[in-house]
């Protein structure tokens, strides 16, 4: 195993603050996003959370569930490198650190790989370089260098799993609240909704149910983050990618007070009021968040058609982002080697026999919450079954 960095899973090492979130108990094909929504399916079937689990659980290491099936080390993320160190030893797996790859050919028989300091040989190849996300971390394109060297299509890569930002009428309206959370429910807009579903291949036209995610949302210095906000950035940043224009602004809608009557609560009132309606959205909101809405969003007047309409827009609130952190930010990298491209059962090339990609530098993008460790493990397993 050729590994450029000084140290092993260095994005291991830093994920769920330390304490690795290595799966997720409720895997589900659903749960990641490709321009084919079955490629997954395969290796997922063939190698679960459950083996995964098992792996864990054989090499003693504690474990707990965070929340939604979220998976976590009771001790640190090193417990899950130092089990893989351990497992390739057992293997007779040989790593070599510092060791990165400057150039792949094909021979007649065999693929050479260079480094920069020596030349390895053998009969297969296994691609499994991540993305372009958090390029302090060693993040390189080497992988999609590879697949296009060898006539592989690439989907567009994008930064996934990342903080929007704020476009500037909302960065100078919230800007100044960063630190401050509330439970949403956040999608897209129905007009960006039926771009996405419109931008996917063949079968996947109209075919995708919408997405909405109930989580936090967090306000930051330069827009919005927190899981719920990240998980929706995958979808915006593959509806838009990335890149929204002035003619097809990609908004986001996020329902400030979920399963709650805001307008509700100011009727049990004696008297329709600012004040009645303060005091009703200040216990739902953070006190802060809520005051600075209210004060953007006051009714223009009392009337039942104004009050319905400021409750549709609690419950749909249209922010447009200006953009992403980029991949600095970005938990994942979406995109990568088209899938049509490569196997499903084992992840080897179509077009050149022996060649395989797996995890991250695959057009197979998972949720937040242990779902892209589980394609790297399933992909990994369906490729060294194969090899």
């Amino acid at each position: 195993m050729l590994e450029h960095a000084d140290r092993i899973g260095k994005k291991i090492l830093i994920s769920g603050g330390g304490r690795c979130n290595f799966t997720n108990l409720y895997c589900r094909p659903e749960d990641f996003i490709s321009e084919n929504a079955h490629f997954a399916k395969s290796a997922l079937a063939r190698y679960t959370p459950q083996d995964f689990i098992a792996l864990v659980e054989k090499h003693g290491i504690a474990y707990h569930e965070k929340t939604l099936g979220q998976l976590f080390c009771d001790h640190a993320a090193s417990d899950i490198t130092g089990m893989l160190e351990k497992e390739c030893r057992e293997a007779g797996v040989e790593i070599l650190l510092n060791t990165g790859c400057a150039e792949v050919q094909r021979g007649a028989t065999e693929f050479v790989v260079k480094s920069h300091a020596a030349e390895f040989s053998a009969p297969a190849v296994v691609v499994a370089t991540g993305g372009l996300s958090i390029p302090k971390m060693g993040a390189t394109a080497v992988g999609y260098d590879i697949a296009r060297k060898f006539g592989l299509k690439i989907m567009g890569t994008r930064p996934g799993l990342v903080p929007l930002v704020f476009a500037t009428k909302e960065h100078g309206e919230y800007a100044d609240l960063a630190g401050v959370s509330a439970e949403v429910i956040v999608r897209l807009d129905d007009d960006l909704e039926k771009r996405r579903a419109a931008g996917l291949r063949g079968s996947n036209k109209g075919t995708v149910p919408a997405i909405a995610f109930r989580e936090k949302m967090l306000i930051t210095h330069r827009g919005l983050s927190g899981p719920a906000i990240l998980q929706i950035s995958s979808y915006w940043n593959q509806a838009t990618n990335g890149r929204p224009s002035k003619e097809h602004l990609g908004a986001i809608r996020i329902d400030l007070a979920p399963e709650r009557n805001v307008i509700g609560k100011v009727l049990e009132t004696e008297f329709r009021s600012m004040t009645a309606l303060r005091n009703a959205f200040q216990g739902i909101l953070p006190k802060r968040f809520a005051t600075r809405w209210l004060d953007l969003h006051e009714p223009p007047n009392w009337t039942n058609l104004a009050l319905e309409e400021f409750e549709r827009i609690v419950h749909g609130w249209r922010v447009t982002p200006a953009g992403t952190e980029g991949y600095e930010k970005a938990e994942v990298t979406a995109g990568g080697v088209d899938t049509e491209e490569l196997s499903s059962k084992t992840m080897e090339s179509r077009k050149v026999p022996g060649l395989f990609f797996i995890g991250e530098v695959v057009d197979v993008t998972g949720h937040l919450g242990g779902f892209n460790f589980q394609w790297a493990w399933a992909s990994g397993a369906a490729a060294g079954r194969a090899v």
